[in-house]
């Protein structure tokens, strides 16, 4: 998709963003990777778990099927039972989709082969604690986890010592059977075992990582005693081998982005990190002059305030305050794949040099907005939230910016 005349900076770098979701399609890279033979069951985890696990069963009609998925991406699909859990932070329907993933795979016996389907999500969508541990213990263990501002490296360090279903225990719990799995990343560097927690992938950390997490981020005395104890404890043997392959990312995505603009450059370093480094280096490459420039990532954000909004919509604003005052004409655009930025409708915003200015005329002080984490109501009255609704996909972050 080229469009080397738009109609506005703005209206490219919209039409950029949806290149990148396009690329994540989550029906057309399932149908492209669907093994020939159909399989005993078909399990779906994730934010793409609809569209997947419909490619998957317009090939194989009539097998069992599993999907677990978010409120806002469900769907109708016959001949799948779907439960809607929740996201970011897992709730009573996440521990009731843990149980049946876990249920419908040691069900399977030996012999038998069943098709995962994972994509970005799944960690809080299901949910399966350790002995000792409630689910409410476990979904107070998520809200600090995001509000320390930790990568989703760590995060899902603990998050898989906590479980009986991610790292590697749907694998186990198959066994004997064998597990086949097709992955949509949504992890920068697309580590398996970090994509909804590795539910079919060996994790390389255990029980002493989730501990030095939670103690370098402050929160050892802050979870239950059972956490703690929890953890504690030794790590369980490893899951056997299942076989994985990845269809999608944000690697991909962001190619695709490129070739959309072919005058734009890619930047092949991840914007990862605290959001508000990222957005000091967005502002560092719009002073190096008129252009085009392309990120893939996903940031981080210490939550200070009780506001509404997301990594992404935080950026942006950040990047608007960065650049209050330059003097040039730009337009910068930040975007959750998956077309929910936090708890929020909006999937991220699209500022430019006035954004500051349409602020202050309707009585909103971004500055203050910004130190409450409330960057969701100001870029409302901006007019400058990004809504796409549910895009179906999840791979993480894209950002585009221009400078006129």
């Amino acid at each position: 998709m080229t469009d080397p005349i738009p109609s506005s900076p703005r209206d490219r770098l919209i039409r950029l963003f949806e290149a990148g979701v396009a690329r994540a399609d989550p029906h057309a890279a399932t149908t492209a990777h669907l093994p020939d033979a159909a399989p005993d069951a078909i399990l779906a985890l994730g934010k793409a778990a609809i569209p997947m696990a419909r490619a998957a069963l317009d090939r194989f009609a009539g097998t069992p099927t599993l999907v677990v998925t978010n409120p806002e991406n469900a769907a109708d699909l016959p001949g799948a039972e779907a439960i809607l859990g929740a996201h970011p932070v897992p709730d009573a329907a996440s521990a009731r989709a843990g149980a049946a993933l876990l249920d419908r795979a040691a069900a399977l016996g030996a012999g038998r082969r069943a098709l995962v389907l994972i994509s970005g999500g799944g960690s809080a969508l299901a949910i399966a604690p350790v002995a000792g541990v409630t689910p409410e213990e476990k979904a107070e263990v998520s809200r600090l986890l995001l509000g320390a501002g930790l990568d989703i490296e760590a995060m899902n360090a603990v998050r898989r010592a906590l479980s009986r279903l991610k790292g590697g225990g749907l694998a186990r719990a198959a066994a004997p059977a064998r597990l086949d799995a097709l992955i949509l990343s949504d992890v920068i560097g697309d580590d398996p075992q970090a994509i909804a927690s590795g539910p079919t992938v060996a994790p390389t950390t255990g029980h002493a990582e989730a501990r030095a997490v939670l103690r370098a981020a402050g929160l050892w005395d802050r979870v239950a005693a059972s956490v703690r104890a929890a953890l504690d404890r030794p790590d369980p043997a490893p899951p056997p081998d299942a076989g994985w392959t990845l269809i999608g990312s944000n690697a991909l995505s962001l190619a695709a982005m490129g070739r959309a603009a072919p005058d734009a450059a890619v930047d092949p370093d991840p914007l990862v990190g605290d959001v508000a480094d990222a957005a000091a280096r967005i502002a560092a490459a719009a002073r190096r002059g008129p252009g085009t420039t392309l990120w893939g990532g996903e940031t981080t954000v210490v939550l200070r305030g009780r506001g509404r909004g997301g990594r992404n919509q935080e950026l942006a604003l950040r990047v608007a305050l960065a650049l209050k005052g330059w003097g040039r004409r730009w337009t910068f655009l930040s975007g959750g794949t998956d077309g929910r930025d936090g708890p929020t409708e909006a999937a991220g915003a699209v500022v430019d040099d006035g954004t500051l200015a349409r602020m202050r005329a309707a009585g909103i002080d971004p500055v203050a907005r910004l130190a409450d984490n409330d960057a969701n109501p100001a870029l409302a009255a901006s007019g400058d939230l990004l809504v796409t609704g549910g895009t179906g996909t999840n791979v993480a972050d894209l950002q585009a910016l221009v400078v006129h």
